[in-house]
């Protein structure tokens, strides 16, 4: 059934190419070529043309290939003309079905920039996703010119997806007036990074904060203090609440219940040398702190769960496609075969040896893939 419902759903996107010429290959096959050859690890066109030579028996079990697989340029041209707006409602419509879902309990927001597809006609494409830590899956993804345009990018990409539920966790770029009534109006809290850019809201949370420090205890709603031992360092972390109707402005903050500070202490086991960093953040949450500590903490599983493997493991700033939409589907494609790939993960085996498996053991690529 997943099959046939991956084929269903790759059927949906429009095929750019002239109808009235000699069409060779199917669109849904090159399509899914593409995103089977990305799960096992593949990474340009070229890659997905060898891939899918070798692997052509297998792909004719399911797919047409009326002229067998697809050259290199017919791989290339395709990812330009195709719409990733199009191509990701597709996928994502197919994983979602697939997969049995729980309840959203936090979305993380974050833009990530793909760096090598700067070309002389456009700037690097800066991709702002949707993440569910517990899920493992890229919910909705939205691409803007530059990173100052997160901010109109974020209300367009939290109409794209359903965050009734949820805490949606973003950072100072998106600490945005607009952006935390979307939120609400989306059934949903927030969890916002305030920092200088909103200078007296800032700095009277700062003082809020100063006057529980010199004894003022009784306007803190909750403290929670962590500590561990990583990479050779001891980690304090620290986090206090405080009602937010105390600090400058909150009333202009649709359902702004609680003002967050967070005091990271950092201490080098060998030299003995401290860090210390001190961040706030805006929240609809009550001022629970080891909730809120989860929250905050949970929030960066975006970068170390999905632009971490971007980068790494898919090495997407080393791409060499940079022309038209094939930077934007590449992008989709490595997103996609990600969450694919993590229902799967195994504490002793990392991603790049399971792509390696999936490219050489075809039962165990049809169970990654299909169930």
């Amino acid at each position: 059934m997943k099959i046939a419902s991956l084929l269903e759903n790759v059927t949906k996107v429009r095929d750019k190419r002239r109808q009235y010429g000699n069409i060779r290959h199917k669109l849904k096959d090159v399509l899914v070529i593409g995103l089977v050859a990305t799960l096992c690890g593949i990474k340009d066109f070229v890659g997905m043309e060898v891939f899918g030579r070798a692997k052509e028996t297998w792909f004719a079990t399911f797919l047409e290939l009326p002229n067998g697989i697809a050259d290199s340029e017919t791989f290339r041209r395709i990812f330009e003309m195709v719409n990733p707006e199009e191509l990701s409602e597709c996928l994502n419509s197919w994983l979602l079905s697939e997969r049995e879902l729980t309840a959203l309990k936090q979305v993380s927001v974050d833009g990530k920039t793909i760096r090598g597809s700067g070309n002389d006609y456009h700037a690097a494409y800066h991709v702002v996703s949707a993440w569910a830590k517990e899920q493992g899956l890229t919910l909705g993804q939205v691409c803007v010119d530059e990173k100052s345009n997160e901010i109109t990018a974020i209300p367009q990409l939290l109409d794209m997806i359903d965050v009734s539920g949820a805490v949606v966790t973003i950072d100072a770029m998106g600490c945005q007036k607009k952006i935390a009534s979307k939120i609400i109006s989306k059934k949903a809290d927030y969890l916002l990074t305030l920092k200088a850019n909103h200078k007296n809201m800032y700095k009277s949370a700062k003082e809020l904060f100063e006057r529980i420090d010199c004894g003022d205890v009784e306007i803190c709603l909750d403290v929670h203090e962590s500590r561990q031992n990583c990479h050779g360092r001891i980690e304090t972390r620290i986090v206090d609440c405080a009602p937010a109707n105390l600090i400058m402005a909150s009333s202009d903050w649709q359902n702004l219940e609680t003002i967050v500070r967070v005091k990271y202490k950092s201490v080098c086991a060998k030299t003995g040398k401290e860090t210390t960093i001190t961040r706030y953040f805006l929240t609809s949450l009550p001022g629970n702190a080891r909730r809120l500590s989860l929250v905050i903490k949970n929030h960066w599983a975006i970068e170390s769960g999905l632009h971490w493997a971007l980068d790494v493991i898919f090495q997407e700033d080393k791409s060499k496609a940079k022309k038209d939409n094939s930077p934007l589907n590449l992008n989709l494609l490595r997103k996609l075969a990600l969450s694919i790939l993590i229902p799967h993960k195994q504490a002793r085996i990392s991603f790049d040896k399971m792509m390696l498996r999936a490219a050489l053991d075809e039962s165990y690529l049809h169970l990654v893939l299909f169930g």
